[in-house]
């Protein structure tokens, strides 16, 4: 009586953790600088961020110390519209 219920459990438990992979898989995001194109005008000027703007810069926030060491990206991200724009969109400037 007690194997099958062993089996049970273990069978629930592997389970879970496929399920638990399958989201971690699911919310990983894709570094691409590009996906913060909408962001460019504001950015490059002084008008507000879209809420498009916003979303990716939301999206892409794992991925902005990636970009403030790379040197072609770094003197577009580490500029103070840039922060501006992240504080704006509710995102904290990253200290890395």
């Amino acid at each position: 009586m007690k194997a099958p219920c062993m089996a049970v459990l273990a069978a629930a438990a592997v389970v879970v953790l496929l399920l638990l992979a399958e989201a971690e898989v699911s919310t990983a995001v894709t570094c691409s600088p590009t996906q913060l194109s909408p962001c460019v005008g504001a950015i490059t000027s002084s008008s507000p961020p879209s809420q498009l703007c916003c979303s990716k810069i939301k999206e892409q926030k794992p991925c902005l110390c990636q970009y403030l060491r790379n040197p072609n990206l770094k003197k577009f991200v580490n500029t103070p519209n840039a922060r501006k724009v992240a504080s704006t969109c509710g995102t904290p400037f990253p200290k890395c």
